[in-house]
């Protein structure tokens, strides 16, 4: 069959067929779903955590000191969202996606946040300025995170496929890991509003400044620099 012949077929299927759509208890993986319009719901809170600033880092330094940035922020952050309960969905580049499910799932993906941000600064800094004591390099991150139900489907082709997410945590947290570096860690109401209350204060100094999202209707969104500390 020519090729668009066979797309305008498979679109057309999809846009035709209805949907099994299942309430999902635990992350799905991908044997979980099928290719077809099958689809998994689950509540759950989002994380992207982005390396900022990516494009200057591998034009301005070696090929081989930018992997070493990259594997350094990856790895950490992977075993952070693991420590805290995160499953990992994704690594796109230099960013990582992870669902976090259940009762706390806001306040840890939060706190896995305020890890990150603190294994950066404790861990992977010192270690860098340790082997490279002239290089200026400075790394940047951003994590988003936000909660809401997710529609987990399976897209691509047979042999090449994964899991879309498809939620409005997904896509805010996403944005929200593209904002400036200037703050670590960016959060929704949503998700600042059921955190839990150490997560929002220390010793009666607020950790969070509320702002207006300009991009988004102006709705509130939190930023903060706080870091929690990885024992």
């Amino acid at each position: 069959m020519p090729l668009r012949a066979d797309l305008e077929a498979e679109v057309a299927a999809i846009f035709l067929a209805g949907w099994d759509v299942r309430d999902g208890y635990v992350v799905p993986d991908d044997d979980g779903v099928g290719l077809g319009n099958e689809a998994v719901k689950l509540g759950a809170a989002v994380l992207y955590a982005d390396l900022a600033d990516s494009t200057k880092l591998v034009d301005d330094y070696k090929p081989a000191f930018a992997a070493e940035i990259y594997k350094s922020f990856l790895h950490c952050a992977a075993k952070i969202i693991r420590d805290e309960g995160g499953e990992i969905a994704a690594y796109d580049g230099d960013r990582i996606m992870a669902i976090f499910i259940g009762k706390t799932k806001n306040s840890s993906a939060v706190r896995a946040a305020m890890k990150i941000n603190f294994s950066i600064r404790r861990i992977i800094d010192p270690a860098k300025h340790a082997q490279y004591p002239d290089n200026t390099y400075e790394i940047g991150h951003v994590v988003g995170v936000d909660t809401s139900d997710l529609f987990i489907a399976k897209t691509g082709v047979r042999g090449a496929n994964d899991l879309v997410w498809v939620g409005r945590a997904a896509n805010y947290a996403a944005k929200l890991s593209a904002l400036p570096s200037t703050y670590a860690t960016y959060i929704t109401q949503q998700v600042y509003d059921v955190i839990w209350p150490e997560l929002r204060t220390t010793d009666g100094r607020p950790m969070w400044e509320a702002v207006r999202w300009n991009a988004f209707d102006d709705r509130i969104i939190y930023r903060s620099n706080w870091r929690w500390r990885v024992s």
